[in-house]
């Protein structure tokens, strides 16, 4: 037995309360395992049943997924009084360890004197995780506020260069997208089955992208007015529709007030220790922070780092977010950098925002695995950036077998606490990577990507364009105008209305959201993609290049490149199993 492989900790990815009643443990072993059993009961139960020993019931775990080199297995258990101890039986072949939080010991040589049992000590229900319940059935649209509308009458503006002339793209390059613009285009979201909007930063800020904030109170002046915010939010919501603000708090931008006056004045700066400066010659006109003067975002001296431990950069940001929630009624907030904040200054925001507005949804730009803001009082989620790399990389890699993106796809659904998962925020591209439709083959392949997130736990977003798979590298070249002449005229209906299907699938079928998951593989075609969510759903696709023969037991729902029993290469089909109510 490869007992070196054996990983359990009472920590939020092995054992956490799903609700007031339930908890969930899970055991991560090698492949060698071939069953594993928990013995549990309360604590105190020998003490009930006036017995001089504790003694646990048996009951076997279940495989909950397979990676590559581990399987995690897991239960969910009822505890009558709250509490639970426990220790594990694992089997491989013919030998039994006993598994504790003390030590791992052949069952034959086991003596219970001197183990040290694991304990979930309560279920107390303000520690339960308990994400906003709208978000996993929101699918989100990302906007990039200057590259996605200009009002109709927008006012003239010679630095605004020329909608849709993308030729010779520059950093710096302004055309003119506002937040009436994108206000006009809600009809067009709302028929596209888009439910949430996220918003790149609309702060007074020097760049297009508004990462760098001058203002935290202050509207782009580009984009309009606190007045048109409100209208959009408002009208949004009357249409079904949540909306997101971008936080950018790990940094500022370099005219930011107390950046400015700490620039001026040097330690005489009453804001001295809202940031991380390290020199006195920090003041000097340098484009990078490269000699570490002073601690900025990346190495950008545009972008000075903010000092989120310090109690008044804490309340200064406070109050702006519960001025969105109470006075904008904004449905979420998305924290640029989100890891490099301190954890004191989220857990402030959130309990400050979340009594304003308990349903508001916060999430994290992660972009690595995030368990340590995850416990239920920082972020309620962040953005799954294992997802997009698990799938782009399964269909640019011919060489991967679907076993190879089960594994894969096994590791992003149980990295976090089920509630969690059922709220990541997942997606194919952002403003910080290149286009989906530019790294895909074809519209074909795209479509089977878009079906792939569209049926994963959690909340899809797509990225502005991508319903008419609008192309571009990494930035400025994935941040083009929308072509809304080419789309009006219909030039983009037959991609698009595919897009929209999926979009509806997803608001019809709560399977599509599921984190219940069965694989068929084929040895036959090892790059069929075949995945049935809770038992009725079944999503398929051909990433191979020979076509396969499929024939559907039940009601096909979508297809593309599907006929004649026949999916093509680059093809889809998923059908329901489950019986309609006559």
């Amino acid at each position: 037995m490869n007992i070196s492989a054996l990983s359990h900790r009472t920590t939020i990815e092995y054992a956490y309360a799903l609700d007031s009643d339930t908890v969930v443990i899970n055991l991560k072993t090698g492949k060698d395992i071939d069953m594993v059993s928990i013995v549990h009961q309360d604590p105190f139960i020998h003490e009930l049943r006036r017995e001089r020993k504790w003694r646990g019931d048996k009951v076997a775990m279940q495989k909950l997924a397979v990676l590559k080199y581990h399987i995690i297995w897991s239960i969910r258990l009822k505890p009558r009084y709250k509490r639970l101890q426990y220790y594990f039986e694992v089997t491989s072949g013919n030998e039994t360890y006993v598994m504790c939080e003390n030590k791992i010991t052949p069952l034959s040589e086991a003596d219970d004197t001197s183990w040290q049992y694991y304990k979930y000590a309560w279920i107390n229900p303000s520690d339960i995780i308990t994400p906003p319940r709208w978000v996993q059935d929101t699918v989100w649209y990302q906007i990039m506020p200057d590259r996605f509308c200009r009002s109709k009458n927008s006012p003239q503006n010679d630095k605004f260069r020329k909608w849709g002339d993308f030729s010779d793209p520059k950093w710096n390059d302004v055309y003119g997208g506002d937040i009436k613009g994108i206000t006009e285009k809600l009809p067009y979201l709302k028929d596209l089955g888009i439910s949430g909007i996220y918003m790149t930063p609309i702060f007074t800020s020097g760049s297009n992208h508004k990462y760098n904030t001058f203002d935290y109170w202050q509207v782009d002046p580009d984009f309009g007015t606190d007045e048109d915010v409100i209208e959009l939010i408002d009208k949004a919501h009357e249409m079904g529709i949540r909306v997101m603000l971008d936080a950018v708090f790990n940094h500022c931008g370099h005219e930011f007030f107390a950046w400015a006056d700490v620039f001026e004045k040097g330690r005489a700066s009453k804001y001295y220790d809202w940031f991380f400066i390290n020199s006195e010659d920090f003041a000097k006109y340098d484009f990078s922070t490269e000699d570490a003067r002073f601690f900025s975002f990346s190495f950008w001296a545009g972008m000075p780092k903010l000092n989120t431990n310090n109690p008044e950069v804490v309340e200064y940001f406070s109050e702006l977010c519960t001025h969105w929630a109470k006075d904008w009624k904004i449905d979420g907030i998305r924290f640029d950098v989100g890891d490099e904040v301190s954890h004191t200054f989220i857990r402030h925001l959130n309990d400050c925002v979340k009594r304003v507005n308990p349903d508001i949804y916060f999430l994290g730009e992660i972009w690595m695995d995030s368990i340590s803001w995850l416990g239920g009082n920082e972020y309620d989620a962040v953005m799954n950036y294992p997802l997009p790399g698990c799938i782009n990389d399964f269909f640019k890699n011919q060489k991967l077998s679907f076993t190879d993106l089960i594994y894969s796809l096994n590791y992003c659904r149980t990295l976090y606490p089920e509630q969690t998962t059922k709220v990541l925020f997942n997606f194919l591209d952002t403003h910080d990577t290149s286009r989906v439709a530019e790294i895909s083959r074809n519209d074909d392949e795209l479509i089977q990507k878009l079906a792939m997130l569209l049926t994963m736990p959690g909340t899809p977003c797509l990225y502005y364009g991508t319903e008419i798979a609008m192309k571009g590298l990494y930035s400025p070249y994935n941040r083009s105008t929308m072509p809304w002449d080419e789309i009006d005229n219909g030039d983009h209906d037959a991609f698009k209305s595919k897009v929209k299907q999926l979009l509806s699938l997803r608001h019809q079928y709560k399977e599509f959201g599921s984190n219940d998951f069965d694989y068929m593989t084929s040895p036959d075609a090892p790059r069929l993609v075949h995945y049935i969510k809770s038992g009725t759903l079944h999503v398929l696709l051909n990433a191979g290049e020979e076509p396969v023969a499929i024939k559907p037991d039940g009601k096909v729902l979508y297809q593309n490149r599907y006929s004649d029993n026949i999916l093509s290469k680059d093809g889809i089909i998923i059908y329901t199993t489950e019986k309609e109510d006559i």
